[in-house]
């Protein structure tokens, strides 16, 4: 044997060692995985004492930051890469009950304080949940051969990428896919899916009679193309938004918010790309020059409950109509239970009870104050009135400022902004009216506190009088303090009046001292009048004469007019009205903290640079491709309307505490896949899912699937999904 050929004996066993130990040194020290082995273990042991709620000794293990700080001790109970010198390995590790964590409770297995322990000494590192990391593009899993070095050839049953990730878990789960269903089966399935009901009778008939391989995905896009297909899915937007015809509560008034119901129709038959159809409906009011679709779209948050009845506070229901909006945008839109933070640190995730109220502080400056109107309503006006409309704002084109255009033209659409009588105060013998409007008497006094006046010489105000010889005036600051005007009321014989007065130029914010006096009411009981809303303006523009006379009047039957279709929209305070957000103290609402500016929490992504701080900036950051919920919770809701369940089952949970999905990476695939190839195309999603090979599948189960998967959370078999109500009402 030849010295080379003796060499390379050696060198090969060498080298076979030297991989074996490589190997061996490499998975035998495998770093503990934060997410799978400790945060289960702290949410499961730990966080009940020293999580978001309590801090039992001033410990929480809910932020890095927290758990590495010291307690009340002085001393913190975790040392970075010391787990002998930590408190908190030798509590858990500890035999005396009265030391051993969790107190009073059944102790750590030893394995499970053996993964605390290495997660200790790797220097207690606090991984991103997989929801909150952003949404990347991912590997499809195709199949390969020759060690996974050369492709191998496209597997018969796969039709496009969601298959690949099906199979591939299929078969670490010993599972085959089943036969591809009857095409009646497919047929009805796929209608109702897309639509909610069964094929029209010429799409169903083309489809059976044509055996061609483009026959399904003709019938898919002709589905995807019918007036039905946004019918169905505003059905289930609408359970997202809590849509209703009444307002809830005690009298579950009516509503009508119908306009938005169809503009949702029209954005899902239209295939309205997702992040617009998000941007419009959170802030579409705030986008440069609204059109009245825009400003319907915002109903969305307008389909909080109103309460009308009477003795109720106000502003209580209206702090509750803008918590309600802080916890849908979340739970609908983004998958996450944000609410925990209203009393405290979300005891679960990664956000802070103060990033709560900066969240809120976007929905906190509304216009609307739970009035029985429902102000602020868009007006569409129909008919002669439109015309009218049309007419007047030419005529201010020609006849004052454009900033002086707009701000009447606004105020006819929207009636903003005006103050509500309902927030008047200081009543002597006045009150507000199943408080909802303020109501004077005889000899009475209401104050309304801090009214913008600078740049204002005219007051509008809407009310209904009970006699002939109302008298008003209204003093600047106290009841004694400067008349501010005076005005004597005619008789409206109770029906709603628009009256408007000049008034002095005042600089400032003022308390109007209202004071109202008539004769003719004998009791003191008496109503003379009822106030609905006050508007300081500045006086109407242009010369006087007939052209003048006539583009006022028009103005004051645009104002007055009952013709108008109106929608509850949403509009934010101007900057004079502006309303401060502050902190509840334990979530109590009326137990004030500290004043907070509108932020998003820190641990997701950051604000898109420039955007506003408002409920526009709110919808860029939240459509923007670095956030990490937006994508993934649309896309796990569509799945579950077709297949029953989300490839993550709590839909409304993607946090720690949520059901991890069965299929993260395809989730992700698809996420990814929604935002950058299909352009937030929601059409373009479901058609991806409807034409795969594992929706197509016949929905039979075998023994052996049962026994393996009975809740067919891997797909080795077809989606069986029940009717909802509308489906069954409409069979």
């Amino acid at each position: 044997m030849t010295d080379l050929l003796r060499k390379k004996y050696l060198i090969v066993p060498l080298i076979l060692v030297v991989c074996v130990a490589s190997y061996a040194w490499i998975f035998g020290t495998r770093r503990v995985d934060y997410n799978v082995q400790v945060k289960p273990l702290l949410n499961k042991k730990c966080i009940s004492c020293h999580g978001g709620v309590r801090r039992k000794g001033g410990f929480s293990v809910v932020f890095r930051d927290d758990a590495l700080a010291p307690t009340e001790s002085g001393k913190p109970a975790i040392i970075p890469g010391d787990p002998d010198g930590s408190e908190f390995i030798r509590r858990l590790s500890a035999h005396n009950p009265e030391e051993r964590m969790p107190y009073h409770d059944k102790p750590l297995a030893k394995e499970e304080i053996d993964i605390l322990r290495q997660w200790v000494r790797e220097g207690a590192n606090f991984g991103t949940h997989w929801a909150y990391a952003p949404v990347k593009e991912v590997d499809v899993p195709k199949p390969r051969r020759l060690w996974g070095l050369w492709p191998a050839g496209k597997p018969d049953w796969v039709r496009n990428d969601i298959d690949y990730f099906i199979l591939d878990k299929m078969k670490t789960e010993d599972l085959k896919p089943s036969v591809e269903a009857d095409k009646s089966i497919l047929l009805r399935r796929v209608s109702m899916d897309l639509t909610g009901l069964p094929a029209p009778k010429a799409f169903a008939e083309k489809f059976l009679k044509d055996n061609g391989e483009k026959a399904y995905e003709t019938l898919v896009d002709s589905l995807l193309a019918s007036t039905a297909y946004g019918e169905r899915w505003t059905a289930m937007w609408m359970d997202l938004a809590r849509y209703a015809d009444t307002k809830g509560y005690e009298r579950d008034d009516s509503r009508s918010i119908w306009r938005y119901r169809d503009w949702l129709i029209k954005a899902f038959n239209a295939d309205m790309p997702y992040d617009r159809f998000l941007t419009e409906q959170l802030a579409g009011d705030l986008m440069p020059k609204p059109s009245d679709e825009q400003y319907i779209a915002t109903a969305f948050h307008r389909n909080t409950m109103t309460n009308d009845e009477g003795g109720t506070d106000n502003e209580e229901f209206r702090t509750a109509a803008a918590l309600d909006r802080v916890n849908t945008t979340w739970e609908a839109l983004m998958g996450t239970t944000f609410g925990c933070a209203q009393c405290h640190g979300h005891p679960y995730d990664p956000f802070r009870n103060d990033e709560y109220y900066k969240f809120l502080a976007y929905f906190n400056n509304s216009r609307d104050e739970d009035s029985w109107a429902e102000y602020p309503l868009l007006k569409e006006f129909r008919g002669r009135d439109s015309a009218h409309y049309v007419e007047l704002g030419s005529w201010l084109g020609r006849n004052t400022t454009p900033d002086h255009a707009s701000e009447i033209l606004h105020f006819l659409k929207t009636g903003q902004p005006a103050i509500n009588s309902l927030l008047a105060d200081s009543f002597a013998n006045a009150e507000l009216a199943d408080t909802k409007w303020l109501v004077m008497r005889k000899n009475s006094a209401a104050r309304l506190k801090q009214v913008p006046l600078t740049g204002r010489d005219q007051l509008l105000f809407r009310a209904q009088t009970y006699t002939t010889d109302g008298h008003l005036v209204v003093h600047l600051d106290s009841a004694g303090g400067p008349v501010l005007f005076k005005y004597d009321l005619p008789q409206t014989k109770g029906a709603w009046k628009l009256f408007s007065t000049p008034i002095p130029t005042v600089q400032g914010k003022h308390d109007l001292h209202i004071v109202y006096a008539s004769a003719s009411l004998k009791k003191q009981t008496e109503n003379g009048i009822m106030f609905d809303w006050f508007h300081a303006t500045r006086e109407f523009p242009g010369k006087p004469g007939a052209e003048r006379d006539s583009a006022y009047q028009h103005y004051l039957d645009l104002v007055s007019t009952n013709q108008a279709t109106t929608t509850p929209i949403m509009l934010d305070n101007p900057a004079d009205m502006y309303r401060p957000t502050r902190m509840f103290v334990k979530g109590n609402w009326l137990v004030k903290g500290a004043e907070v500016r509108a932020a998003v929490p820190k641990s997701l992504n950051p604000m898109p640079k420039d955007a506003p701080p408002n409920r526009l900036g709110l919808a860029q950051w939240m459509t923007s491709p670095e956030n990490p919920l937006v994508s993934r919770t649309l896309v796990n809701r569509l799945w579950a309307q077709l297949f029953g369940t989300g490839l993550a089952e709590t839909l409304e949970d993607l946090g720690t505490q949520g059901i991890p999905p069965t299929h993260r990476e395809l989730l992700d695939h698809l996420a990814y896949r929604f935002m950058h190839d299909m352009k937030w195309s929601v059409k373009a999603l479901l058609r991806e899912m409807v034409m795969s090979a594992t929706y197509r599948q016949d929905s039979r189960i075998t023994p052996e699937d049962s026994q393996k998967d009975p809740y067919n959370h891997y797909y080795a078999r077809g989606p069986r999904v029940r009717l909802d109500a509308e489906q069954l009402r409409d069979q």
